[in-house]
């Protein structure tokens, strides 16, 4: 889906109404299915003229995006409306092209101001900051974000010119340091600790199981792990806690647990990148890679905690499941492995599958 380019498709009709609405009302339940629509409408560019009213300027592709929203809306119990709109009184369509102004300069804001935190984080002399690999999967992270709100910057937003900027200042200051590194020694391995004490919550499911895993097979190969109750839980002297609030591995940016572990251990294997990126849309119930393994994975991970109330026997099979799936991976041809399924930034539309 592109809206920077306009084609004969995606250019109003001469006299047609300039918006499409969405008008909507959501179950209460599942508590999650609110949030991810939310999530969806944002990524399509939408924004809310009142309370579940939300609107785009009106293409083929941007009623398309509204009606396929809707149909999810209505098969989850909710309801939902999609209608053409000229406004005649109250909002001007001045007005309307200001708050889509407004959300995109609050988006190209955030990814300048990020980009000026990373910018910092780049080595400097014989200063160490962040890893390679966190850069650049920080840098990736910021330059596909920058992409997605181009896409869905309708009206030009004055902040644009200074996000790519930012994120180009990263890129030549990295170049530098690049260079400079080349003849420099390098960096002593990640030190990994053994037989630590790691702690979690209790109850574990999907992105503490594979990070226990992750953790016994990868980094430490004789941990001992701790189930706690977070509320009140203080740490003890050299214990690691991951997956839970203030610990020393946990969410970081967008990235999950299992994610964060990769990197802080410098963990490149494609299988384990492959692994990380089904337990992140499972852990963030959004498809954003979308590889085909996911959902039977997710199935599988169910069964388990519905069968098991002990977090121990979780990991046990959890483990077996995780380590099944590596070599799984391990044994696919590196491009199966390492390549992400691509996926459309609106639900999906089978009918529209061969235009990507």
């Amino acid at each position: 889906m592109t809206h920077s380019t306009p084609t004969d498709s995606s250019v109003p009709r001469p006299g047609a109404p300039r918006w499409v609405l969405l008008i909507h009302q959501i179950p209460p339940k599942p508590d999650y299915f609110r949030v991810k629509v939310w999530r969806r409408l944002r990524r399509l560019g939408a924004v809310a003229i009142k309370d579940s009213v939300y609107v785009l300027p009106r293409t083929d592709e941007t009623m398309e995006d509204f009606q396929w929203q809707m149909r999810e809306i209505v098969a989850e119990g909710g309801q939902a409306s999609v209608c053409e709109a000229s406004f005649v009184d109250g909002l001007s369509d001045s007005e309307i092209e200001g708050l889509f102004r407004a959300a995109r300069e609050t988006d190209y804001r955030e990814i300048t101001a990020s980009a000026r935190r990373l910018l910092t984080a780049l080595p400097s002399g014989g200063r160490a900051a962040k890893r390679d690999g966190q850069i650049e999967s920080d840098l990736g992270r910021l330059k596909r974000r920058l992409a997605e709100v181009v896409t869905i910057d309708f009206f030009g937003a004055p902040s644009r010119p200074a996000a790519q900027e930012s994120i180009a200042r990263i890129e030549a200051g990295k170049r530098t340091r690049d260079k400079r590194a080349a003849s420099a020694p390098a960096e002593a391995a990640v030190q990994r600790p053994r037989g630590a004490v790691w702690v979690t919550r209790e109850s574990v499911y999907v992105d503490r199981i594979a990070s226990a895993w992750l953790i016994r097979r990868f980094i430490d190969p004789a941990p001992r792990f701790k189930f706690v109750t977070p509320k009140g839980y203080r740490p003890q002297p050299g214990e690691l806690r991951f997956d839970m609030f203030e610990a020393e591995y946990t969410h970081e940016g967008e990235s999950c647990t299992f994610e964060t572990l990769t990197k802080r251990f410098d963990l490149t294997d494609p299988a384990l990148r492959a692994i990380g990126e089904m337990v992140h849309d499972i852990d963030y119930k959004e498809p954003r890679f979308g590889r085909p393994e996911t959902a039977g994975v997710e199935r599988l991970l169910n069964g388990i905690a519905r069968q098991h109330a002990e977090d121990t026997a979780r990991l046990t099979l959890g483990a077996a499941l995780f380590d099944a799936l590596y070599e799984a991976l391990a044994e696919a041809p590196k491009a199966a492995a390492d390549r992400p399924i691509p996926r459309p930034s609106s639900p999906k539309k089978p009918r529209r599958k061969n235009r990507r």
